[in-house]
């Protein structure tokens, strides 16, 4: 098994893309260790010392380090442990686990149901296309009062790069196609 390996704009985050399906649809952040504990996969990363957060796309797997943890000491292992897994014959989720739905996008309901159908629909076609490249995924959250709530994931949260990503990249989108947009804001 052949896995490359991919840099993402936020330098604690690397892209493992192992060269075969990781979930058949959606995705599944594990923020924490304990979060883990539905993935095999996601176990096996935590296993690793300096593993801090684990992403799971349709092809790919995204690693968080910590920030003591070293690229050059922790990757070998962490390679180790994604070949580990497919020689296992597991599921990237458990039996029970759960992959956030291909949409993943917060239920809205309301007067501003139009407008979240918009956002949701631009999110979906401009935004989390390109995000996914990087090894993260960008959903709604909420809307109120012109203000939209997106939570960010993989190797979007915490990115340094990720305010200038929501404020000229997403926020200039949102504003130029939907005029109710005013601002947008990351939840945690």
């Amino acid at each position: 098994m052949f896995i490359q390996t991919e840099t993402t704009p936020n330098p604690a985050t690397l892209k493992f893309l192992p060269g075969d399906t990781v979930l058949d649809s959606g995705t599944a952040d594990f923020p924490t260790p304990e979060s883990g504990a539905a993935s095999p996969l996601a176990s096996r990363l935590f296993a690793v010392p300096g593993v801090a957060g684990v992403f799971l796309g349709s092809d790919f797997v995204t690693v968080t380090k910590t920030d003591a943890a070293l690229w050059d000491q922790i990757k070998p292992s962490i390679l180790g442990a994604i070949m580990e897994h497919y020689q296992s014959g597991d599921p990237a989720l458990a039996t029970g686990g759960t992959a956030q739905a291909a949409g993943g996008h917060a239920a809205h309901s309301g007067p501003d149901a139009e407008i979240v159908d918009q956002i949701k629909e631009l999110l979906d076609t401009r935004v989390r296309p390109a995000v996914a490249q990087d090894g993260g995924d960008i959903t709604f959250h909420g809307f109120d009062r012109g203000v939209v709530y997106l939570h960010m994931q993989g190797a979007c949260a915490g990115c340094p790069s990720s305010t200038l990503t929501l404020k000229m990249g997403i926020e200039n989108l949102l504003r130029h196609y939907i005029p109710e947009v005013l601002e947008v804001r990351p939840v945690a």
